[in-house]
């Protein structure tokens, strides 16, 4: 018994030992404490996961929401005027939990409609008694520049799960959910309901679109008509680390003839996501002549 104590108070020493061995130089800002900690993963003192949700939490605090938002244009809503049974079918299709109430414009969301709450109303009452005003929730607006890790703390403490994003004019830009904040730290959350071949491409705006890292190549090529190859690796992710030679960090950059990518998140393994700004096309001197005349 006295052996097996000995070996294992010295187990228990070297280790600490060898943890203090990592740490003994004070890192002096995030890039230096991120060093630190991928040399204690290479030396099995912290796993693989471990690591990337440590690292995860780190980004979450340097991302804003602009950049992990669902944008307007994506956005699943539910007419203010709506009736029941047009409800219904949205409801069930999207199978989400909250869905954003609209007005007249959809720039404009009057509050939220939580799907449980048409429950009471599936065959117990008749469509004309039924009015969206009357389960209204009301909506919690965040803009764009707020800091994830801050969003992240306002839903825990007022226990929301979504909010609906807003530009500088006041204006629904997209929405965000307490979902898509943690999958910054444990990566992708999937449910039931989740769709394999949901959209992995979200375009912000003329030239600006958010990509997953695991967008197929084939995918990336015929959404935006180029012919980046497939030989070697078959995700727009894994195109990127090739160019690179190196699992990219977050906010490297990297171009690609008219595309420009900056990593968003990612990890010691793999990219999560992107930015990417797209260039437009350079005109031939015939096509400027051609429309010159």
């Amino acid at each position: 018994m006295s052996t097996n104590n000995s070996d294992s108070e010295s187990n228990q020493k070297s280790w600490l030992e060898r943890l203090g061995q990592v740490f003994q130089d004070e890192p002096q800002n995030v890039e230096e404490l991120v060093v630190l900690l991928r040399e204690a993963q290479k030396r099995e003192l912290i796993g693989n996961d471990a690591l990337s949700m440590i690292e995860g939490v780190l980004q979450v605090s340097e991302l804003r929401v602009r950049d992990i938002m669902i944008p307007r244009s994506q956005m699943v809503v539910i007419s203010r005027d709506a009736t029941l049974e047009a409800i219904f079918p949205v409801v069930i299709e999207a199978a989400h939990s909250r869905y954003p109430v609209i007005d007249e414009d959809r720039t404009e969301v009057v509050g939220i409609l939580l799907a449980k709450d048409l429950l009471p109303y599936n065959q117990k009452c008749k469509e004309s008694r039924f009015d969206v005003r009357d389960v209204l929730r009301p909506a919690v607006f965040v803009p764009e520049s707020k800091r994830l890790n801050v969003l992240l703390n306002e839903f825990r403490s007022n226990r929301n799960h979504m909010a609906v994003v807003v530009d500088e004019y006041g204006d629904a830009a997209g929405l965000v959910t307490i979902e898509d904040v943690l999958e910054q730290i444990v990566g992708e959350i999937e449910d039931e309901h989740d769709i394999e071949e949901a959209e992995s491409i979200y375009q912000r705006s003329d030239n600006e679109f958010t990509v997953k890292a695991t967008t197929e190549i084939d995918d990336f090529n015929d959404y935006f008509s180029c012919d980046f190859s497939d030989g070697e690796v078959d995700t727009i992710g894994g195109l990127i680390a090739r160019e690179l030679g190196h699992v990219a960090e977050q906010g490297e950059e990297i171009k690609m003839g008219r595309f420009c990518f900056e990593v968003i998140r990612s990890d010691t393994r793999r990219i999560h996501l992107l930015k990417l700004i797209v260039e437009a096309p350079q005109k031939s001197a015939d096509s400027e002549l051609e429309e010159g005349q």
